[in-house]
This record gives C-alpha cells, sequence and structure tokens, in this order.
C-alpha cells in the first residue's frame, strides 16, 4: 500500500502512469477471483485504494490550479521529522559509548 504523500511526490504523468498499471493489476485480480485463482483477496482491497488515492491527488491538483491556490497539506511532499523516541535513543547511545571509554580511560590509569 502506497501513502497518500509518496503518490503527492510524483508528477502528472508519472501518476497517470500508476493509475493504468494499477487499474490493469485490478482488473487481473478480479479475473483470477473469478476463477478461482486468487491466493490473496486483501490485495484487491489494496489496489483499490490506491486507484482512489491517485484519483485523489490527481483532483486536488485539478482544483488547486483552476482556484490558484496551493496544494491541501499532505499533497506537498516534505519531509518528515524523526520520532522523538528514535533521537533519545541515538543520543543514550552515545552517551553510554562516551561513559564506556571515560571507564577504560580510568582503568589504564590505575594499571
Amino acid at each position: 500500500m502506497t501513502k497518500v504523500g509518496e503518490f503527492a511526490a510524483l508528477d502528472p504523468d508519472e501518476l497517470d502512469t500508476r493509475l493504468e498499471e494499477s487499474r490493469r493489476e485490478l482488473l487481473n485480480l478480479r479475473f483470477q477471483l473469478a476463477t478461482g485463482q486468487l491466493d490473496n483477496s486483501a490485495r484487491i482491497s489494496l489496489i483499490r485504494r490506491d486507484v482512489a488515492r491517485i484519483l485523489t491527488v490527481l483532483r486536488e491538483r485539478e482544483i488547486a490550479e483552476a482556484e490558484g491556490t496551493e496544494l491541501p497539506f499532505h499533497a506537498v511532499p516534505t519531509e518528515r521529522p524523526r520520532r522523538a523516541r528514535a533521537a533519545l535513543d541515538e543520543v543514550e547511545d552515545e552517551e553510554f559509548v562516551d561513559s564506556d571509554e571515560e571507564f577504560d580511560d580510568e582503568v589504564d590509569e590505575e594499571s
């Protein structure tokens, strides 16, 4: 499943290509379902949602262009901030390494 932000980062031609591919895959999945060959029926829902997301992004761009306004927040690709917990873990790891180095220096001085 692709997120809306990933679709928003693509240019219109790429979105059209992805839409065509997704619709073709959806058609193939429906044929597999009808003939009893489909292993993962949940895949149909995922592809349908991707098609809806692509159409939504295209429509938002069309409306924004017609009105001369900015794109909605999720349609503007941005870098996500790092999670606070992950950042804290890195700081703790660095402090742990520094404290080990100090300990090693103290042991060397005692010898």
